[in-house]
Parts: C-alpha cells; sequence; structure tokens
C-alpha cells in the first residue's frame, strides 16, 4: 500500500516539477494554434482546455492502461516502478512534444514531422510504420469489446456481429468532424474511465483486509521464468510509454487555442493515464495474490480479469462498471486510431479533407482492410494474442522513432539546445529495448540474451552517438 501511495504522489510532482522542466525547454509562445489559424471545421476546431484534456486522454488511453498493466503485473510489483518512471521521464515528455511540435506545423502529423527534421526517407517510413500501428491497434480495441459482448449477448449476436457494428461506429467517428461525436462522448466517457479506477482501487483499499497491495520489489516473479528486461518494457506499452499517442497527440494539437495549455493537456493526460495504470497493476497482484494466478487468468483473456476483478471487488455496481469500461474504452482508441491513419493518409495524397467525399475515399478502404484482420483475429483461437504482440513492438518502436524526432528537433530548432537531453536519454533507452525484444522474441528472430542484449546497448549507443554529433552542428532558428 506504501509503494502505491508514495507512486501517485510521485507521479502528481513529477507532473508539477519535471512538467514545467519540460515546458521550459520547449518555450510555448503566444502564435496561433491550428484551431485559429486554420479552423476548417472538420479536423482544426477550437476545444476548451477540459474537453480538451478528456477528449485527450480518452485518446491515448481507453484499454490500453487496464490491460498492458495487467499482464505487466505478472512480473511483480517491479511494474510499478516503470509505470511511475516511464511516465514521468519518457511517456509524458514524449506525448507533449509530439503535440507541441505538431502544433508548430500546422497539426502535422507524427509521419509528417519526422520528415520536416529527419529527412524524406525517415518521413515514409513513417507513413507506412504509422499506418499500420494505427490500423493494428484499430483491430484490437474492434476485438476485445466484441469478444466480451459476445459472451453477454444472445448465440446470434456472436463477436463477427459485434466487430461490424463497431466498425460501422468507427466509420461515422472517422468521418464527421471532430466535434460533433468525439468532442461530445469522450468527456463523458474520460469520466467513466477515472471513475472506473477510483472505484476498484477505493474498493481494494477498503475491503477489510480481503485483499493486500504488495510493496515494490525488484525481484522478477514473472511465474514462466520471462526476463523483465525487455519484455516488461514492450507489455506495459500504453501505462508507461506509447508509440501509438504520438499519432493522436497532433489531432488535439487541432484543437488546443495557445500553445501555453500543452503541458496541462499532453504532459497531464500521459500522468493521469499512469494513474490509471497504477491501479490496475495493483488491483491485478492484490485480487490474484499471486502471479502465477493472475498469469492462469490472463490465458482467458484481458477483458475476462478486468470483469472478475471489478465483480470480485465492487460486487454486481463492479461488474456493470467493468462491462461498460471494456466495450466503451478500446472503441474510443479505435475510432481516433483510424481517423488518425484517415489524417495521415490525406497529408501524403495531398486530399482536402473538407469535401465528405475525400475522407470516404480513405476511410472505406481503411476499415475493410481493418475488418478483415478483425475477421482474422475473432475466428482464430491466439488471433488476439499474435495481433497484440505485434501492435505492443510497433507501439514501442514508433515511440523511440517519436522521441529522437523530438531531439532532432529540439537540436536543430530549439531554443535551449542542451534541453534535447530530455528526449534523447529515453529515446536511447526505447531504441535498447525495441532492438533487444524484436531479436529475442518468438515473433521477432529468436535469438538468445547473449546476442539480443548487447546488439540492442551497441544500438542505443550509436544512436546517441549520432545525437551528440548532432548537437555539436549550428542549431537552425524556425
Amino acid at each position: 500500500m506504501i509503494s502505491l501511495l508514495l507512486s501517485l504522489a510521485v507521479l502528481l510532482v513529477g507532473y508539477l516539477v519535471y512538467g514545467r522542466l519540460t515546458e521550459k525547454v520547449f518555450a510555448p509562445d503566444d502564435r496561433q494554434t491550428p484551431a485559429i489559424a486554420v479552423n476548417d471545421g472538420v479536423d482544426c476546431v477550437p476545444m476548451k482546455p477540459w474537453k480538451a484534456y478528456l477528449v485527450q486522454l480518452l485518446n491515448i488511453a481507453g484499454t490500453g492502461p487496464i490491460f498492458g498493466p495487467l499482464m505487466g503485473a505478472v512480473f511483480g510489483p517491479v511494474v510499478f516502478l516503470w509505470i511511475v518512471l516511464g511516465s514521468i521521464l519518457g511517456g509524458a515528455v514524449h506525448d507533449y512534444m509530439s503535440g507541441m511540435i505538431s502544433s508548430r506545423y500546422g497539426g502535422s502529423s507524427i509521419a509528417e514531422l519526422s520528415g520536416v527534421v529527419l529527412g524524406k526517407a525517415v518521413r515514409w517510413i513513417m507513413r507506412v510504420f504509422s499506418v499500420v500501428l494505427l490500423v493494428l491497434c484499430g483491430v484490437v480495441f474492434v476485438t476485445s469489446p466484441a469478444g466480451l459482448l459476445d459472451k453477454l449477448t444472445p448465440d446470434w449476436m456472436n463477436g463477427t456481429f459485434w466487430a461490424v457494428l463497431i466498425l460501422a461506429y468507427y466509420l461515422l467517428a472517422t468521418l464527421l468532424p471532430i466535434d460533433k461525436v468525439i468532442g461530445k462522448l469522450y468527456p463523458v466517457f474520460g469520466v467513466l474511465l477515472v471513475t472506473m479506477a477510483a472505484a476498484v482501487i477505493g474498493g481494494i483499499i477498503f475491503s477489510g483486509g480481503r485483499f493486500t497491495i504488495p510493496e515494490i520489489s525488484l525481484a522478477n516473479l514473472h511465474p514462466e521464468g520471462t526476463p523483465v528486461w525487455p519484455y516488461m518494457f514492450i507489455t506495459v506499452a500504453c501505462g508507461a510509454i506509447s508509440g501509438f499517442h504520438a499519432t493522436q497527440s497532433p489531432m488535439i494539437s487541432k484543437c488546443i487555442t495557445s500553445e501555453k495549455q500543452g503541458r496541462r493537456i499532453f504532459y497531464g493526460a500521459m500522468i493521469g493515464e499512469s494513474v490509471i495504470a497504477l491501479v490496475w497493476a495493483a488491483a491485478g497482484v492484490a485480487f490474484y495474490g499471486a502471479t502465477q494466478l493472475l498469469n492462469d487468468a490472463l490465458k482467458a483473456g484481458a477483458s475476462n480479469v478486468v470483469y472478475d476483478i471489478s465483480t470480485g471487488v465492487l460486487g454486481t455496481f463492479g461488474g456493470i462498471l467493468a462491462i461498460v469500461g471494456v466495450i466503451v474504452c478500446p472503441i474510443t482508441s479505435g475510432d481516433t486510431a483510424f481517423r488518425s491513419a484517415r489524417l495521415i493518409l490525406a497529408e501524403t495524397f495531398k486530399l482536402d479533407q473538407k469535401p465528405i467525399r475525400n475522407r470516404l475515399l480513405i476511410t472505406v478502404p481503411l476499415l475493410v482492410i481493418g475488418g478483415l484482420l478483425t475477421w482474422f483475429a475473432v475466428t482464430n483461437n491466439n488471433g488476439f494474442q499474435i495481433v497484440w504482440r505485434y501492435f505492443s513492438w510497433s507501439n514501442q518502436t514508433l515511440a523511440m522513432i517519436s522521441l529522437w524526432m523530438a531531439t532532432a528537433y529540439l537540436v536543430r530548432f530549439g531554443k535551449k539546445k542542451y534541453g534535447s537531453l530530455l528526449t534523447a536519454m529515453p529515446a536511447a533507452f526505447m531504441s535498447a529495448v525495441s532492438l533487444t525484444y524484436i531479436l529475442m522474441a518468438n515473433e521477432g528472430f529468436g535469438l538468445s540474451s547473449s546476442v539480443a542484449y548487447p546488439a540492442g546497448i551497441v544500438f542505443a549507443a550509436a544512436l546517441f552517438g549520432v545525437y551528440v554529433y548532432m548537437w555539436r552542428k549550428p542549431a537552425l532558428r524556425k
């Protein structure tokens, strides 16, 4: 319990201190944001700060800070350290820089920003990589609610039926102006996500001793002996740092009305997500009491674990919260995933998105591809796990690239060149994580740790060396 409370306190201090340092390095000013300068009535639309915060929270969260931390909790309470430090030093910095740099370039996507600061070749790599990640994300967040609804409804309403219905909603949310569906529903769903987490942790704390939240330990308690490095850092994903957020922050950068709102909205939303992640990681280890039991339960599906924890801690009320949360929250990440993919493709092919015909030209093929992958995930026993593993790795790799993009921007255009260390350090760390994982994982090259560990370190060191070389060159100003 003490470790959880200290972790929550550190997150708050991190927002107040490290968040302000991050803001100081970027140096927001009074220039017009896309919501004011463009204001196209579709994607660039002014939004009140509190609403922009809740929309950003739902965009980046969904079930990410629930499923990821629950699977990360299988390693034991060591997961608390990664959620807290990963968020303050990496995830929140990543989200803030992605959103604010995007705002300075008219709300451009992470792919276009990468092209501006890292070159044309990187732009094309990021275009492909981002769209693939976003489609995978959309599929992941169709499959989980469809699977739960399949269990709760009559036989004729199977997983395929619900997947089609969810994809139909995605069509509307992707096509319509951001303030018509997302801007109206997301603030409500954001409150629901926070309420769900608060109710669960409150039920555990005031359970009369039925549940015990373990204290932080560096021991690896994974029952199958899976090493903490690099697997835990990939598994937790959205609860600490996530490349998916780099595709979402530019969406809200089109809606903020002042650069000075950035710390509260971008950095603050990531800290909020990490609070939710801490709650669910703690709930996982406290409810099951042993990582072996939690691991066994997860094999039946993360949605089932959320349902069991909620009903076990809160009874019928918890069951209702779990059902609504596990159904609604992933859908709110899936629709913005497809929306972001539409915007990236629109930039690529230079299609003005004000005419609905142009939006349809991109949206329909995207959803067809997403539908085919969803069918695979729903109709195959291990389909969801396969899609999730590839999503997790590509997600963290995108975070690595996004952080290097922000680093290059700060070196070339930043007012405080030394401040680029704030992004360079987590960028190097995630470089080591991403390469080590893909070299070791079964879905990667399956190499031994004696090969993967040194390769990851050398890769990160080489990229950091390139950064040092860039730092020594004269800075530009824009």
